[in-house]
């Protein structure tokens, strides 16, 4: 077993393990030679990862079809059970064409097996990343290779669940080239990243952790600070101010408050998501953009909202800080939208902000926007740049329900009371800060210092207990 000589000498073999097993051949199948036990699919070793111990799971094409059979599950199986053992991340290197049909059933029960060994792992809180290269399809990609907690795929590799040749017996024709490939994966939230092999190994480093990641850099043209435009008076020329194209949405402050980013991959960039440093420290961050959205700019759909749930799952399972940034007119309607379940994923975001261990802050830096921005608002701690806005309803969608006119728009903004002010005098916001760098990273690094888990409940609490008359 050998390292890829792409990695040059940032990793090292220290110990190969299992390295006499081999098939017992137990359906006798016509004209199948049993490999070689160093001709099996599946590799494992114990790793120097760039100076860490990592223990590493390689399933190559180039033996046998990288399929699985039972040498290759008990290899796997093993591999996450030491991990487990010595508290150690797991990576994996995948190119794979599914179960070995020659074993049968036999093949076929390693995916159950296998998932059970990385749910082991998982539950202890140790990181796990794979790199999938082409081709990466069937019983191990529907198995322990897509529960890793990040993903990055080879450019232009095939990726799916059934191969091409699969897909064309069962449906009568080929899959269309912008399917089964690692960019579709990566546009639909399969993966998370593309990386050339050159950079494979460094890729698997920082997604478990073993090397620092570079820093989130937004895309050209965006906003390069915050906004320093003198704060209107008038409660709707605040929030015209808020929605302005050179105010910066989460994605700058989310670059602006860290040192370092892995992306966490979503089908909608109206939410991304990214394990990162803020102030020195290891969190998970969740940030709105309202200049991205995969139907309407700001708007994030279904998509957004299961990745931001599975953001904070993460967080939660490796007992991270969560770091949220909100700035949206409001959840994506469109019928694509709610026939996506936009609704139940809006419930099911603030039922993982809920339910997570760690201390969570969340920090709004334009527009509060109804449920879509609640979502991911339900934190310990909630702090508001003093020229945001959060309201219970966009005012032209809300003088359209209320007046039937959403010309009231204007009107219904003063009524609503969603300036910072008054979100502080009605206990819904714990602070507003000031749109400065420096002061915002001290406030929000403070806020995670000293955040207590739980507090979320008490603060809507306090603020509806205020409300209510006796």
């Amino acid at each position: 077993m050998t390292i890829d000589p792409l990695a040059q000498n940032a990793v090292e073999m220290v110990e190969s393990w299992d390295d006499d097993l081999r098939s017992a051949d137990v359906l006798a199948f016509p004209g199948y030679t049993v490999p070689s036990a160093a001709e099996e699919s599946v590799r494992t070793a114990l790793i120097d990862l760039y100076g860490s111990p990592a223990v590493w799971i390689d399933c190559d094409f180039h033996r046998s079809g990288g399929t699985m059979g039972a040498v290759a599950g008990v290899r796997v199986v093993r591999a996450f059970d030491r991990a487990l053992e010595a508290g150690l991340p797991v990576v994996q290197t995948v190119s794979t064409g599914g179960a070995r049909l020659q074993e049968g059933m036999i093949s076929l029960l390693q995916m159950p097996r296998t998932v059970s060994a990385a749910s082991r792992h998982s539950a202890a809180g140790l990181r796990s990343a794979a790199y999938l290269r082409s081709p990466t399809t069937g019983g191990v990609f529907a198995s322990f290779a897509s529960l890793t907690d990040l993903r990055a795929a080879q450019p232009d590799a095939t990726i799916g669940f059934g191969g091409p040749r699969v897909v064309a017996e069962v449906t009568g024709a080929f899959p269309p080239a912008t399917s089964h490939t690692a960019e579709s994966a990566l546009r639909n939230g399969l993966v998370d990243a593309i990386v050339p092999p050159a950079r494979a190994w460094e890729w698997l480093a920082t997604a478990v952790g073993a090397l620092e990641a570079g820093p989130l850099v937004p895309p050209a043209g965006r906003p390069s600070g915050p906004d320093g435009t003198a704060l209107p008076s008038d409660p709707y020329q605040h929030l015209l101010r808020a929605r302005g194209a050179r105010r910066p949405s989460g994605l700058e402050w989310a670059a602006w408050l860290t040192d370092s980013w892995v992306e966490i991959g979503g089908p909608d960039p109206a939410v991304r998501a990214g394990l990162a440093s803020v102030g020195g420290r290891p969190a998970v961050v969740v940030a709105m953009d309202r200049f991205a959205g995969r139907t309407r700019a700001g708007a994030p759909g279904p998509g957004a909202f299961r990745l931001a749930q599975r953001a904070v799952r993460l967080a939660d399972r490796l007992a991270l800080p969560v770091l949220t940034l909100v700035d949206t007119p409001g959840a994506d309607p469109c019928p694509d939208s709610e026939a996506g379940g936009v609704a139940a994923e809006i419930a099911r975001t603030l039922l993982a902000l809920s339910e997570l261990a760690p201390p969570s802050v969340c920090l709004v830096v334009g527009e509060g926007g109804s449920g879509g921005a609640i979502a991911l608002a339900h934190t310990d701690r909630l702090l508001v740049l003093e020229g945001a806005v959060f309201s219970v309803i966009g005012p032209e969608a809300g003088a359209a329900v209320l007046y039937r006119d959403s010309g009231r728009a204007p009107e219904l903004t003063r009524a609503l009371c969603m300036t910072p002010q008054d979100l502080l005098r009605f206990g819904v916001a714990d602070a507003v800060l000031p749109e400065d760098v420096a002061a915002v990273r001290a406030a929000v690094t403070d806020a995670l210092d000293h955040a207590r888990p739980g507090s979320r409940h008490g603060r809507p609490d306090a603020a509806t207990a205020a409300a209510v008359t006796h």
